[in-house]
């Protein structure tokens, strides 16, 4: 059933997608795309405040047995929690961001369906050891 939802979309922007079809329009749109995701998130916390980051050194593991649960040692440094519009902000830009993701795929015969389960399963052999 997933497969269809991640298929439709793909299939419904290739047919949305009127004005960029050139692979560099797709390219510097994907690009613009990912640069309004990080600018609505910056604008998160400058304007906004509903979101701080507390950005410090991470801290490595000391031993083999500290990997047990990486997430003890790795931080995200985000405090607090995303309000309503700025949830719906980045939404939005998360979403265009997806759409020309899709798009790129389309120009090179790709399905993000099949993109998404190789990943996985990829995360799913190496485990911790995937470390991204």
């Amino acid at each position: 059933m997933k497969d269809i939802i991640f298929d439709d979309f793909q299939n419904s922007v290739d047919e949305y997608l009127i004005r960029h079809k050139s692979i560099l329009d797709v390219l510097t749109k994907l690009q613009e795309s990912e640069a309004r995701v990080n600018r609505s998130i910056a604008k998160s916390v400058t304007s906004c405040g509903c979101i701080t980051i507390n950005a410090k050194k991470q801290c490595l593991p000391s031993d083999e047995n500290s990997m047990d649960d990486p997430n003890d040692c790795f931080k995200t440094h985000l405090d607090g929690n995303l309000c309503t519009d700025c949830r719906e902000v980045i939404e939005t830009e998360l979403g265009n961001n997806i759409f020309y993701l899709s798009s790129l795929c389309n120009l090179l015969d790709l399905n993000i369906y099949d993109i998404i389960l190789k990943e996985y399963d990829r995360m799913n052999t190496l485990g911790k050891y995937h470390l991204r």
